[in-house]
């Protein structure tokens, strides 16, 4: 009778999401992720399926933390426009971080367009980062920090597109500086 592996299934997942956001969910294969997991195959299936279903439980994992983080910055007593400033220099950080590129823009492009799980779990997840950036940019706005002539919503999805271009940016050209100086630009023009 083979014998049932036990392990802590929030770290194994958080290794393979790490494999996927470097290699790519078509780049990655199983054993790539269960020596990352340091699990065999059969527990792997045992325990949470196969590669896709792997990999929905990892975008799931990245999604809720960044939902974690949001929530966290938030509750912050500094300045709505301290926060949104915050962020952007953050993710430019996460950019040029030395991984490939975010874990959702990967997704996005390579599995979102046949995989309707994963395109609504992107989806709650931008929806949640617009509400963020979009209610920040609005108590900014009250605050006089930010002019009170800007569109928020505008602001908040020029802002993911933006975001997302970055990345795609960095997996390109690899040039960190071009990162921060277009962030730099961003907020220079939120500030006017």
């Amino acid at each position: 009778m083979a014998r049932n592996v036990e392990f802590d299934e929030e770290v194994a997942i958080q290794k393979a999401m790490e494999v996927f956001s470097e290699k790519g969910y078509n780049g990655t294969s199983l054993r790539d992720l269960t020596d990352a997991m340091k699990i065999n195959s059969s527990s792997l299936y045992n325990t949470i399926g196969d590669k896709q279903e792997l990999f929905v439980r990892c975008v799931k994992h990245y999604t809720e933390i960044r939902k974690r983080d949001l929530q966290r910055r938030a509750t912050s007593a500094e300045s709505p426009f301290t926060i949104l400033v915050n962020y952007i220099h953050d993710a430019v950080a996460e950019i040029v971080s030395g991984t490939e590129s975010c874990m959702t823009v990967k997704a996005a492009f390579e599995v979102a367009t046949n995989d309707q799980r994963i395109k609504d779990i992107l989806k709650e997840d931008s929806e949640y980062s617009y509400q963020f950036i979009c209610s920040h940019i609005s108590k900014a706005m009250e605050k006089g920090e930010i002019s009170s002539e800007e569109d928020p919503q505008l602001l908040a999805d020029y802002f993911i597109s933006t975001w997302t271009g970055w990345n795609e940016s960095y997996i390109l050209y690899k040039d960190p500086v071009k990162i921060q100086r277009m962030a730099n630009y961003f907020i220079k023009q939120l500030s006017k």
